[in-house]
């Protein structure tokens, strides 16, 4: 098969990496959603089952369908708004939330809505949204140095090292040697793998007004805003254009069928996804879709052991992963910061996107991406008004 004949062990490390990173920061929220929402914790294990499934299988079809690495993922800002959106709100109504947010994201890839407000979106601005999205991961490398400095400076030192010897090893170094310093410190948790497979659990919908204007909605516009917005942001700040209506449509296509069982958003990733698209994941360009796939066979096993697999990403200490997610997008952030900071006519209104973004702001339940992104373009049509031949 080709995508054997791809694979490399940098990119299958970047796969690993990707779910580590992706599981680690936000797996917490979805199962508080799921307590939110009523979920017994048989049912808290399918929306693992489902997300997991669904993650995996959306991943590895689009990414060789394309040879593109397109990693797809869960609406961590969507899972936040669960929890105090469903309150009060039936578990089956909130099922057919989730049903109708996937017919909502149908609809918007069907129709090429979200791909004609994302088509004109400029390198500049792409590039900064890029930047700004992944630079907090950069910074939370730095800070975890102030409890585990031994751990960080051995696993930067590890990179720089085998950086300058073989590029493409050195962020599996920096794991590898990340993972020797905290076993060997007692940072390393227990680590014991999961037993018994996940047992999924229907949930007839029930489609109520009150849940579609409480859940739907909201889940709907924080996932498009939030979430897809800078994934297209992520492919583009990496040279990749497939297709974005077919792509949208089937993880609105994979929310519908998923939703009963707990699969309440699957959108386009973008910091995870960073990670399979870089210089490390791959050095050949076409063929980093390999760490996308092996990322989503990663994300199936997850899933298929539901919330039983959550002992074993909870035993790598906290900075073991904020610092590898740090260095393996760091190439990336430097990209992204060239690329937006490129053209000197853009530079101000590029450099309002980045920061906004990483400022991490949140309004009406919207993330900073959108924001930032919202700020860039504002600031090019108002500093461009009247010119000829100047459109934001």
């Amino acid at each position: 098969m080709r995508v054997l004949r791809d694979t490399t062990l940098p990119a299958i490390a970047a796969g690993f990496v990707a779910v580590l990173v992706g599981f680690t920061s936000s797996a917490v929220i979805v199962f508080a959603a799921a307590e939110a929402a009523g979920a017994t914790p048989e049912q808290a294990g399918s929306w693992m089952w489902a997300l997991g499934l669904g993650m995996g299988a959306t991943s590895i079809g689009l990414s060789l369908w394309y040879r593109v690495p397109i990693l797809t993922a869960w609406s961590t800002p969507g899972a936040a708004l669960l929890i105090t959106s469903v309150a009060g709100v039936p578990l089956d109504e909130t099922i057919g939330a989730f049903v109708v947010t996937g017919a909502f994201t149908i609809v918007a890839g069907v129709t090429g809505a979200f791909a004609r407000a994302t088509s004109r979106m400029r390198v500049s601005l792409a590039s900064a949204l890029l930047a700004g999205v992944l630079v907090r991961f950069g910074l939370d490398a730095a800070r975890a140095a102030q409890t585990e400095l031994w751990l960080v400076l051995a696993m930067f030192l590890a990179y720089l090292v085998v950086r300058r010897l073989a590029p493409r090893y050195a962020a599996l170094a920096a794991l590898v040697i990340g993972l020797v310093v905290a076993a060997t410190s007692g940072l390393l948790g227990d680590m014991q793998l999961p037993h018994g497979l996940t047992r999924p659990e229907w949930v007839t919908p029930d489609f109520t007004l009150r849940a579609l204007v409480g859940v739907a909605v909201p889940l709907f516009a924080v996932t498009m805003a939030s979430q897809n917005v800078p994934g297209v942001a992520v492919l583009k700040g990496h040279g990749y254009d497939p297709p974005v209506s077919p792509i949208i449509t089937t993880t609105g296509v994979a929310t519908m069928a998923l939703a009963p069982f707990g699969g309440f958003s699957f959108n386009l990733a973008a910091i995870t996804a960073a990670i399979c698209m870089n210089d490390d994941a791959h050095a050949d360009a076409d063929k980093r879709y390999t760490a996308a796939v092996w990322a989503g066979v990663f994300y199936i096993v997850v899933g298929l052991f539901g919330g039983a697999v959550a002992g074993f990403f909870a035993a790598f200490p906290p900075e073991l992963v904020v610092t590898i997610a740090g260095l393996a997008i760091l190439g990336t952030i430097g990209t992204g910061l060239s690329a937006a900071l490129e053209d000197v006519s853009e530079r101000e209104p590029a450099l309002v996107t980045f920061l906004v973004t990483a400022s991490g702001v949140t309004v009406l339940s919207i993330g900073s991406a959108f924001w930032g992104l919202a700020a860039g373009i504002a600031a090019i049509a108002i500093t461009r008004a009247g010119r000829p031949g100047d459109a934001p």
